[in-house]
């Protein structure tokens, strides 16, 4: 199975576990290196990085969900996203680039229609390929989201959702819709 493809079926599986809604965010953790085969931040490669945000994005943007991009180190992990998802972010002034950002999110900059980079934001659920650390920028409560796809190319693959925090002990009654 191609790359767009594995990367389509795992969204559209996530989204279903995870029951993601129109308007919730999706962060995504990406090195291209794994992907292809070598080891993370060490072969960036922006053809793969296409791949990838087309497969991501076309079920993403089919559901009404965003898509949140989670640069590379070199840029302390900042978030591509668009603009209307975060209406009263405050952004940071810089442009993703291969080596600065990665691929990913040098793609995702360049095909959003508004895109901004923020230093921080709190997803409803997130998409790890190559084992990039996205924890940070998802909710509070983090749950693992086990898919029938556990890698996309060479990398690794994990997913998570996120539910509320449980509060009140054991006279508590929770809503199991929110599970």
């Amino acid at each position: 199975m191609d790359i767009k493809n594995q990367c389509k079926n795992a969204v559209e599986e996530l989204i279903q576990l995870a029951k993601l809604k129109e308007n919730d965010i999706l962060v995504v953790g990406c090195s291209t290196s794994e992907v292809v085969g070598s080891k993370i931040g060490t072969n960036s490669d922006p053809d793969t990085a296409e791949q990838i945000f087309e497969g991501i994005y076309s079920a993403l943007k089919k559901n009404g969900i965003y898509l949140a991009v989670q640069c590379c180190e070199h840029l302390n992990r900042a978030i591509v996203i668009e603009r209307k998802a975060l209406p009263n972010a405050e952004p940071v002034n810089v442009v993703p680039q291969k080596k600065a950002g990665g691929s990913l999110a040098t793609v995702a900059y360049s095909k959003f229609d508004s895109p901004i980079v923020v230093e921080e934001i709190k997803a409803d659920a997130g998409m790890d390929i190559g084992d990039t650390f996205i924890g940070m920028h998802l909710k509070k409560v983090a749950v693992p989201v086990r898919l029938s796809i556990n890698s996309i190319g060479n990398a690794h693959l994990t997913c998570a959702r996120v539910r509320p925090k449980f509060i009140g002990g054991i006279r508590a009654i929770y809503d199991q819709d929110l599970l």
